[in-house]
């Protein structure tokens, strides 16, 4: 029951704004994280191996043009 009554209370000022600036950097880590995902996608790519993978071979093929 305590526990309860801890979670309901009101944090101050100062915890609320590290609570809104946590949360911004958490919404702003998701948005580059469902556009880094759908970037993949639309590559084809599904692992950071074949990721690497695509890089090296690109680098090799610019590096013989």
């Amino acid at each position: 029951m305590s526990e309860k009554v801890s979670k309901d209370r009101s944090p101050n000022m100062g915890d609320a704004d590290a609570i809104s600036e946590q949360e911004y950097d958490d919404m702003e880590l998701l948005e580059r994280l469902e556009t880094l995902r759908e970037d993949m996608e639309e590559l084809g790519v599904t692992t950071l191996a074949e990721l690497l993978q695509r890089i090296e071979e690109m680098y090799k093929r610019l590096d013989t043009q």
